[in-house]
Formats: structure tokens, sequence, C-alpha cells
């Protein structure tokens, strides 16, 4: 068994990345961000992925990457769930990666994404389960055609994997498709619905097992994202009950209070080990299904309590749009249906350990 504490490289890489959004991404110029057409903010991902080398930390060194491991990669995404970064990392340094390191003949594209020079994005929807049927186009004259929709960040990739009717993924051109915002609940990491029309592409490997690999890695991954955005929930929760005073003491002194977030300071604590587990299994490769399962079963209830509580606990101040914590209520609910829902997990769950319904 793996120790799933942090490593002290893994606490450096932390300091680092909070350092970095601490300076460039505060909640403010998020919002700001949002309200516009173009809610990705590409200097901060330039700074993280170049500056930094993190959109290569699942790649092996000998392909262009930095060789490291999902942990080091879960750090990062822990950090970026904190502030609710609008960047593209989980949808194109986690899961299209994983998608073309589970190809045959990903090309230069591999390294590309790893330096960070192009973003990736798998066509296939941010709602679809590791384990759940998944969308194709058809492919028709060494063309592709039909839609996909609700792609994570299809708006800012260079660079489409799709999977067709013929079982190959493709590797498509942004500029030969027609991508189509979708509303979403999430500003910070919007949905679209991509069109092909005759549409060229360059054929990377087989469908199927990319897509489970990559679908897999971005479901144990999101659980740390999940768990940052929790602690934040928390630990500002608690620095405002501190603060604020009623009747000369502060709020947080009071009994009923205590107990609430005791009880969410058990949870994001529980969510924290099944985050770090899923993280190690899929590092590991031992029981990585069932460890990504678990985690998935347990981080979108506990995220979305989590923001619940910080709205209701902040009270009028938590309602208004300048304070951050809608940006979490709004990451975690989109979360909680990101690959696949805590229910349909479950179920899976259940298949994994020979537990069925009768």
């Amino acid at each position: 068994m793996s120790d799933l504490l942090y490593s002290e490289e893994e606490e450096a890489l932390r300091a680092a990345v909070r350092d970095l959004l601490t300076d460039h991404c505060d909640a403010a110029g998020v919002i700001a961000r949002i309200e516009t057409d173009t809610p990705h903010d590409l200097s901060l991902w330039k700074s993280l992925a170049e500056g930094m080398g993190l959109a290569g930390l699942l790649v092996p060194e000998d392909r262009g990457g930095q060789g490291a491991t999902h942990r080091e990669t879960a750090v990062v995404l822990e950090e970026l769930g904190r502030a609710v970064a609008p960047v593209p990392y989980l949808t194109s340094a986690v899961v299209a990666t994983e998608a073309l390191l589970a190809c045959a003949e990903p090309g230069d594209l591999l390294a590309e994404l790893a330096s960070g020079r192009r973003i990736g994005a798998l066509a296939v929807g941010l709602h679809t389960a590791p384990r759940a049927a998944f969308g194709t186009v058809r492919l028709e004259g060494g063309a592709l055609y039909g839609e996909l929709t609700g792609i994570a960040d299809a708006a800012v990739a260079d660079v489409l994997l799709v999977p067709a009717d013929d079982g190959g993924l493709y590797a498509v051109e942004a500029g030969a498709v027609t991508v189509v915002p979708q509303t979403s609940l999430d500003l910070t990491r919007p949905l679209a619905r991509v069109v092909l029309d005759g549409a060229p592409g360059r054929r990377t490997g087989e469908a199927e097992p990319a897509v489970r690999r990559a679908l897999r890695a971005g479901a144990g991954l999101l659980a740390t994202e999940q768990l940052g955005s929790a602690e934040w929930s928390l630990q500002e929760t608690v620095r405002h009950l501190k603060d604020r005073t009623q009747f000369n003491r502060p709020v947080g002194g009071f009994q009923a209070l205590k107990h609430r977030l005791a009880q969410l300071w058990l949870e994001t604590v529980n969510l924290r080990a099944a985050a770090r587990n899923a993280a190690d299994a899929l590092s590991t490769g031992e029981d990585a299904d069932l460890a990504v399962t678990v985690a998935q079963s347990y981080a979108a209830p506990v995220a979305v309590r989590a923001a619940e509580e910080a709205l209701q606990l902040h009270g009028g101040i938590g309602m208004t749009w300048e304070h951050p914590v809608h940006l979490h209520l709004k990451r975690a609910k989109a979360d909680s249906i990101a690959f696949g829902t805590a229910g349909a997990h479950r179920e899976a769950l259940a298949e994994l350990v020979d537990l069925r319904a009768p």
C-alpha cells in the first residue's frame, strides 16, 4: 500500500501553484472574466503549461513530457479547484492527454499538448461516465460528419479528439469544425456543441480503449478538484464566522454552527482520503477502477454541500455576485454530473464488488 500523505515534492509543487494563482487568479478577476465572451484565462494557462511545465506531468519524458504521475497532477488540480481557475487543465492536460497516451500513433500531438503549445479536448460529453456509452460521428469518404454535445472547453481547443463510427479516434483541427456554445451552469468551464461537416481527421488509434482510459483518469482526478473547492468553502466559512459578530460574540461560537462545521470538516477529510487514493491508484494501476468509483461516489455530495453551507453561513454577502462563493457552488453542481453522477458511480461500484441489488 502506498503512502497517501503528500510528499515534500508534492507540497513544494502545491506552494508554487498556489503562489501563481494567488498572484494571477483572484476571485474578482475570475468573476469579471466570466462576464465576457472569453471566460478562459489563456495567459494563466500559458504560465501553468509553458512556464511551469505542468501540462506534461502525465507524459513520459521520452515523449516530450515531465514524466510525473497522477499524484502530482492531482496536487495541481486541488489548487485549481480552490481558485476555480478558468483554464483547460483537466480537459487538455488530463483527459485529452490520457486519450493520446492510449493511442498507437499520437504523432507530435502528445508532445505539443505536454508542452502547452496546443490545447486538446476529447470530443465526448463531459457528463459521460467512464463505463458509459459515448457518441460517435460518421466517417464517410475519409471525412467526418455529425455533431457531439456537452464538450467541455471546446471553445479554446486547438485540436479535438473525435470518436468515429469505424472505431477510430481522429485528431481534428479546431478550424475544421463549428463550435456552438451551450448554456452552462459553470461559466468557468463552458460547454459547447461541436458540428463536423466533412471535417478531415487523422486517425490516432482505437477510440474505445482511449476514451475509457481518458474518462477514468478524468473522473479520478476530478475528485481532487472537488476536494480543493470543498476545502476553500470550509476554510472561508470558518474564517468568516470567526470575524462576524452577533450579540457581541463571534458567530462561530454558537454551538449549532460548530456542529455543522465539524460535520463538514469530517466529510472533507474523508473526501481527501478517497481522492488521494484514486490519484495513487491511477499512478500505480492497482485497483484503479475501484478507487476512482469510490472517490466519485463520495466527492460530488461533499463538494456541493460545502458550497451550500458556505453560501448560507456567509449570510447576505454570500448571495452577492461579488462574493466568490457562487463560483464554487456552480462548479460543484456542474462537477456533480461530470464523468457520471454519484448515483451512477455507486451502481458501478456495486458491480465491481459484486454487491448488485436483487
